[in-house]
């Protein structure tokens, strides 16, 4: 359910607890007129006021907490696809043995890997992982992501 839709509800909940209550302070005041000898300056009175007054108050937070909810600003949704939607068939004919390397790593690693492990892994220098993360991405099959001071090459 959305919040929206939930702020409405407790809305209602609230206007149905102020309609129970103005039943039951009607309801008590007619009994307590009936009953009570001492006339307008019964004790009962006093007790039925501040009853009721409890009463509304609980209602009111009740009501201002289903307006919060339908005036709150929503979460974003985050959207992620499975690696399985994200991946694409690549053609490796053309690739070059550390590429094919470089793409098997990756999936491997679920489409995403720190830029300094898959050095280790190749067992490569910055710059000659640098070199082959550029040629990758020229040919728009990895997409290089700056995460502080590292770097996560992606599939694309």
């Amino acid at each position: 359910m959305e919040n929206k839709n939930i702020g409405w509800l407790i809305v209602g909940i609230s206007a149905f607890i102020g309609i129970i209550i103005s039943i039951f302070y009607f309801g008590v005041n007619k009994i307590i007129g009936a009953t009570c000898s001492h006339g307008p300056s019964c004790g009962m009175y006093a007790t039925l006021k501040i009853q009721t007054w409890i009463s509304i108050s609980i209602a009111l937070v009740v009501l201002l907490i289903g307006l919060f909810f339908i005036f709150a600003k929503e979460k974003e949704k985050i959207v992620t696809r499975t690696i399985k939607e994200k991946r694409k068939e690549i053609d490796v004919s053309k690739l070059d043995k550390d590429e094919k390397e470089v793409i098997k790593i990756l999936q491997s690693e679920n489409g995403a890997i720190f830029q300094s492990t898959l050095m280790e892994k190749l067992n490569i220098g910055k710059v000659g992982m640098t070199r082959l993360i550029d040629k990758l991405e020229a040919k728009q099959i990895v997409e290089r992501k700056r995460r502080g001071m590292n770097n996560i090459v992606v599939l694309k």
